[in-house]
């Protein structure tokens, strides 16, 4: 089929995966490709990227202009497109024949050399936007007010660089020139390869071939979750989301090219930069795909050399090293002319790339007590480790660490960069692993559609781990077992069956009913194993460790160890489990069916009081081993390793696998252990209940609650009693809830809503600057009757979990307030608020600033206001609704008796509109704020607002800051009325 067959047969799916995000970049990407291959003119890009109309819209007018111009224009769209989405949105499209771009000569002018460039330079000025801004400036090419049109906040970086490019277009050939010349400035030296006198010698060159060779070598496969080398990195890697937080809170969406650029930079003094995320959420298999992406020059060209070292590794390494024993004995060995290719090291601290993979899992806590800047001197590991995050020990080379976000403490946190969030799977991107996955389609399609009828277990596959057991485990998911998964300790359950099934030697391959006692004693073993390693941070063992706890060649096979390759200086083989999550979950299968093990060991879980923390030494799991276990030295054993465990203890002393542990222990052992673990989370929230400090006079009683109490809540959810998430809501008397950072995502939200449902009374909860996404949205449903507010900021929500939630709240009488600030909303979601404020009369707030949201989705809100007499608050900050959507809203609260306050901050608003919001005041009884800052409006329609006012005063306020007026005339009319604000 032709690709102008192609673009007309797949508009409709060509439509959807343009505009299905809600987001514009995907359009302003390929509008950036064709203006590079000269598909498309600068007067049909104007017709194309109008701002006042919706994203569908512009890319309907897209498709139209690239169709009529024919065979090749289609052919290059289709191959733009390819270049641009993401893999789990090309599924089902079709983008025809490979399509090779004809190479042009290079344009004569500055101004046609930034639309040749384009692509390049959006991803080359979106970091460097503040210096090119002051270069034109400078040079007399640009205004302030140019400045300031460019750098509106509702821009995102690329945004703001293509109005940038677009601004100096219509500035002229002076203004392209001024740019390019910044480029050239700016652009960071590098050494070449083919360039003799450039300081690479031979021994440089082949000493970069051969690590980038190893890299490769080292990353080709997919080594977590298993390391059996059966799946290719290329076949299975799937995108997770990265965000990066400014100095104000607000995040960024990353690319993996964005990890060690300069977007999210908070310390340019600083030289590491975090890649935190909960276990399992994929952060080694991210670092693989960047050394996999370097090793074949398709990322991070500007690096010349990479040296990835794993901190569970360098566990193992006992000995004292100088930097270059370091790079040289644990990285990749220079064949000849060692001390030349690390003196290019020291001289060129620019080119160089460490990445330290798992800090968390690293034995000793950071500290900078001890430091040390000779690359030549030998000293313990730690030491060395710790003085190159701080910088003290070469100084200028990019390093990327991996850690879980709780094992990271303010003493290191000084020394970054910036901290990168990963934060798991989209919903797309589950689909799209799960694909990957299986070859099979239909069976990819089973287990899919299997997730989406059960929203706890798809909540969970939002972190890579969890999604690697369903998909691993799809025959037990799909054999219609008496139940599906519901908790974390449920998926571990089905793994733990899929690997003892797999090696089951009864006939069929079938599993007994007491499948868990039959194999209680590899179990027990391996648990004593994992629950040693834990005390002593250890997640790598040796054969003697295996030998010394008894876990026999057969136990071994059943494949939850697995062999690695260790650097240590030993040719012994050593093993590790095939994810730390399954080490900790036999450590709680251990603390649970172990008959003669401490009787406090559940209490030295749970209650931190026990925790004895000194320094960089922490013994707490000791406590839950066996007294005629050898000790070991005590290192130090994370919170979040305890918690973990605790967590998979809750959930295996859950009434639902009581028939399955009962053979397995007594049942007056069990019934102990479970009363022990009740009373103990009991205790757990009385601590937190407790801190609730008493309100302010005239303020409501507020719990601003800690990631500890988020962990208590998922320990309840684990067990699955609803008599003790009743009985421990009972004691909670508060008006508020507070839970901003906390990392809460769908899995979290499964728990929160499972143990809020039972509050005594409404409340105001507060879930800003989370990642609870439309998944999670779903998963609050059953506690939303008992909200009369619900705050979810900047939480990746789209129009899709708006529908849901909306239509759920239309039937809670006690739910009155929302703020859905800074997320991926569009005019789609309005109709959906039209219908809530047509239906609910109680409602009082609605805050939708920063979404997405233009003049036609204003109308569609202001149908449903005007049949609305309750609202009180309406924000819509930060959206694009412009003259047409402000006349639409004024209209239809000129006869609200409710309203009060009023943003329309950043809207595009010009005169018109504020004329029709000048005929809103004058009529208003209520309204006493109204905000208007950043938009459009002339003396006009300054003057319509003062004439309003006049006839108005109840209105305390009107906020005109950054409208398009001179400070003379400000001064002029803030004399005429008092109440503008300017």
């Amino acid at each position: 089929m032709s690709a102008h067959q192609l673009v007309l047969k797949q508009r409709a799916e060509l439509l959807s995966v343009l505009c299905g995000g809600g987001s514009a970049e995907p359009l302003d990407c390929v509008l950036d490709l064709l203006l590079a291959w000269e598909i498309l003119v600068w007067e049909d890009y104007l017709s194309i990227r109008v701002a006042e109309k919706s994203l569908c819209s512009n890319v309907r007018q897209l498709l139209d202009v690239v169709y009529d111009k024919g065979e090749d224009a289609c052919s290059l769209l289709l191959a733009a497109m390819n270049q641009v989405l993401p893999e789990e949105q090309k599924a089902g499209l079709s983008f025809g024949k490979e399509c090779a771009v004809v190479d042009k000569n290079r344009p004569d002018t500055a101004a046609s050399m930034l639309l040749a460039d384009r692509p390049v330079l959006v991803g080359k000025l979106r970091d460097n936007i503040d210096g090119a801004l002051n270069a034109l400036l400078t040079t007399g090419c640009f205004t302030i007010k140019d400045c300031d049109a460019v750098q509106l906040p509702v821009y995102t970086p690329s945004q703001q660089v293509r109005r940038l490019l677009d601004q100096v277009r219509f500035k002229g050939e002076t203004a392209a020139k001024t740019i390019l010349q910044y480029l050239e400035q700016t652009e960071p030296t590098r050494p070449n390869p083919e360039d003799k006198e450039n300081h690479l010698s031979a021994n440089v060159l082949l000493y970069q071939k051969k690590l980038r060779s190893s890299v490769a070598a080292q990353s080709h496969s997919l080594s977590t979750y298993g390391g059996t080398g059966r799946f290719s990195l290329d076949d299975i890697y799937t995108d997770g989301l990265l965000e990066v937080m400014n100095g104000s809170g607000e995040t960024t969406t990353l690319g993996l090219e964005d990890v060690v650029g300069p977007l999210g930079t908070l310390n340019e003094d600083a030289d590491t930069v975090l890649v935190s995320g909960e276990a399992g959420s994929g952060k080694s298999t991210l670092l693989q795909r960047l050394h996999l992406l370097w090793a074949r020059e398709a990322l991070l060209t500007n690096t010349f050399l990479l040296f990835p070292f794993s901190c569970r590794k360098l566990n193992a390494e006992h000995r004292e090293l100088s930097l270059k024993e370091l790079l040289f004995l644990h990285c990749c060995w220079p064949d000849r002319g060692q001390d030349e290719v690390f003196q290019f090291v020291l001289d060129h601290p620019n080119l160089v790339l460490f990445t330290f993979d798992g800090l968390d899992e690293f034995k000793q806590g950071f500290t900078d007590e001890e430091r040390h800047c000779c690359p030549t001197k030998q000293v313990p590991i730690p030491v060395l480790l710790f003085n190159l995050l701080q910088g003290t020990l070469m100084k200028g080379v990019m390093k990327v660490v991996t850690s879980r976000p709780q094992a990271v403490g303010p003493s290191l946190k000084r020394y970054l960069r910036k901290e990168v969030l990963l934060k798991g799977f989209s919903p797309g991107g589950i689909d799209c692993f799960v694909k990957k996955h299986h070859s099979d389609p239909a069976m990819a399609r089973r287990v899919i559609e299997s997730l989406q009828a059960n929203m706890v277990l798809l909540s969970l596959c939002h972190i890579p781990v969890f999604c690697w057991i369903v998909t691993k485990c799809h025959q037990e998911l799909l054999a219609g077992q008496d139940s599906v998964p519901q908790t974390i300790t449920d998926v571990y359950l089905l793994v733990l069956q899929h690997f003892f099934q797999r090696k089951s030697s009864q006939s069929q391959g079938v599993l007994g009913k007491a499948w868990l006692e039959e194999h209680l004693d590899t179990v027990l073993k391996l648990g004593q194993l994992a629950l040693e390693g834990l005390k002593a941070s250890c997640y790598v063992f040796s054969g003697y460790e295996l030998q010394r706890n008894g876990p026999t060649e057969q136990d071994v096979s059943m494949g939850f160890l697995i062999y690695c390759n260790d650097l240590s200086a030993t040719d012994c083989k050593s093993y590790e489990f095939i994810h730390v999550t399954l080490q900790r979950f036999f450590a709680a299968l251990y603390v649970v069916l172990n008959r003669n093990g401490d009787r406090s060991a559940i209490s030295r879980l749970f209650q931190p009081q026990y925790r004895q923390l000194s320094g960089r030494s922490q013994r707490c799991l000791g406590h839950c081993i066996d007294s005629s276990v050898e000790e070991v030295e005590s290192h130090v054993t994370e919170t979040p390793n305890l918690q973990i465990t605790a967590q998979f203890v809750s959930g295996l002393l859950s009434r639902r696998h009581h028939y399955l542990l009962l053979e397995c222990c007594p049942a007056a052992v069990w019934e102990r252990k479970v009363k022990q673990v009740v009373k103990l989370l009991s205790k757990g929230m009385q601590r937190h209940f407790k801190s609730i400090p008493r309100p302010v006079e005239g303020e409501k009683k507020s719990m601003h609650a800690m990631p500890s109490f988020v962990w208590l809540i998922k320990c309840i959810y684990e067990m699955q009693d609803n008599s003790i998430a009743q009985d421990t809501m009972a004691k909670l008397d508060v008006e508020h809830l507070k839970l901003t950072y906390c990392n809460i995502g769908p899995v979290e939200c499964t728990a929160l809503a499972y143990v809020l449902k039972y509050l005594r009374n409404p409340v105001g909860l507060q879930l800003d600057n989370n990642s609870v996404g439309d998944v999670g949205v779903e998963q609050l449903l059953p506690c939303l009757h008992i909200c009369h507010s619900l705050y979810l900021r900047n939480n990746n929500i789209s129009d899709e979990g708006i529908r849901k939630l909306l239509e759920k709240g239309m039937t809670c009488e006690s739910f009155q307030k929302i703020a859905l600030f800074n997320n991926n909303l569009t005019d789609a979601c309005t109709q959906h608020f039209a219908l809530l404020l047509k239906s609910k009369q109680n409602f009082l707030a609605l805050r939708l600033g920063n979404n997405n949201i233009t003049s036609q989705g204003a109308e569609q809100l202001a149908e449903g206001l005007s049949y609305n007499q309750s609202l009180q608050f309406l924000g819509l900050w930060g959206n694009k609704i412009g003259d047409r959507g402000a006349e639409a809203l004024a209209s239809a609260l000129k006869n609200s008796t409710s309203l009060i306050w009023l943003s329309l901050v950043d809207n595009g608003v010009g005169s018109a509109g504020a004329c029709a919001l000048a005929e809103l005041i004058s009529q208003s009884k209520t309204m006493q704020e109204l905000w208007l800052n950043k938009n459009c409006i002339t003396r006009e329609g300054v003057e319509c607002l003062i004439e309003a006012l006049k006839m108005n005063t109840s209105i305390k306020e009107v906020w005109l800051k950054g409208n398009n007026l001179r400070p003379e005339e400000e001064e002029e009319l803030s004399k005429q009325e008092s109440r503008l604000t300017f």
